[in-house]
């Protein structure tokens, strides 16, 4: 077996065979193996992802993706128990000591690479869902008196594309200046995010304060639909709250509107995912009905 760095951004095919790598632990596992910034990597030369592949026969077997000192790793299922998780881990650690390494879904076969590599959980990461009846009455609210509520695409043309960007941008980064994934973007990398397949301008939604002498976003709603699936279902993409909103009880005006929105468009499924420790999100959740179905973890050594 060979572990080789290649350039897969230049490379399609190779990269489209990954992809069905990643597929095939997907439908063994339960669980997608590499999330969906990962995939993108495998194409995207913009993202800056290195790929550490272990081929037998010059065909791929695992897969290692790195962007800086974190990296995602899958094995084909044809191919476990012969330690190529083991190998690829051992080289991403000489490549990049102290490497942390997604384990989505904390499989066993995860946990006993941990345990032989003496890695320990440094983050954790919940899928929380919920289904009905609770979900109906999750997605009840009434808009605040003095707000409106719009999507991204009536807010662009009210308000032009500048401002709505900017706003939508601050308030993104003030909610998530803690998150090492959704804080720090600007323009590009917001732009980027909305080039993915399944986005529509309609799916992000905004509550606007009305009181003053211009509109101010108070926050967003940015909800996914799973066309991959089936059924399909929504997703609890992003939420946020601008700084100047916050413990005013707008939180759950926010999440109950994504969640309508979810429902009209047919969905009796709705996930989210929430930093394990921030306990008092989950709690908000876990009282709105969703209950916890997956724990994906990070590793990082002792």
């Amino acid at each position: 077996m060979n572990i080789e760095m290649r350039e897969l951004a230049e490379n399609p095919a190779l990269a489209e065979q990954l992809k069905a790598v990643a597929e095939a632990a997907a439908r063994v596992d339960g669980v997608a193996p590499l999330s969906e910034q990962f995939l993108l990597g495998l194409a995207d030369p913009r993202l800056g992802h290195r790929h550490l592949l272990a081929l037998i026969d010059d065909q791929v077997v695992g897969l290692a993706g790195l962007d800086g000192a974190v990296a995602e790793l899958v094995v084909s299922p044809e191919h476990r128990r012969q330690g190529i998780g083991s190998k690829l881990y051992n080289e991403l650690q000489r490549q990049v000591p102290g490497v942390q390494v997604w384990a989505h879904g904390d499989l066993p076969g995860a946990q006993a690479l941990a345990v032989k590599a003496e890695l320990a959980v440094i983050r954790e990461l919940l899928v929380m869902g919920i289904g009905e009846p609770e979900l109906t009455a999750a997605a009840e609210y009434m808009t605040p008196e003095g707000f409106s509520v719009a999507d991204l695409a009536q807010s662009r043309v009210r308000l032009g594309t500048d401002v709505v960007d900017r706003s939508w941008l601050d308030a993104n980064n003030d909610a998530f200046s803690w998150h090492p994934e959704q804080g720090g973007w600007d323009l590009e990398r917001l732009a980027r995010a909305q080039e993915v397949d399944w986005f529509r301008e309609t799916d992000v939604l905004f509550l606007w304060d009305e009181q003053g002498d211009e509109p101010m976003l108070a926050g967003f709603h940015w909800t996914k639909w799973h066309t991959e699936v089936d059924p399909a279902f929504g997703e609890v993409y992003v939420v946020g709250l601008a700084k100047n909103y916050r413990g005013r009880g707008l939180g759950g005006t926010i999440l109950s509107l994504g969640l309508a929105h979810l429902r009209r468009r047919g969905a009796g499924r709705v996930i989210l995912y929430v930093e394990a420790d921030n306990h008092a999100a989950v709690k908000v959740y876990q009282n709105s009905g969703f209950d916890i179905v997956e724990r994906h973890s990070v590793y990082s050594p002792k």
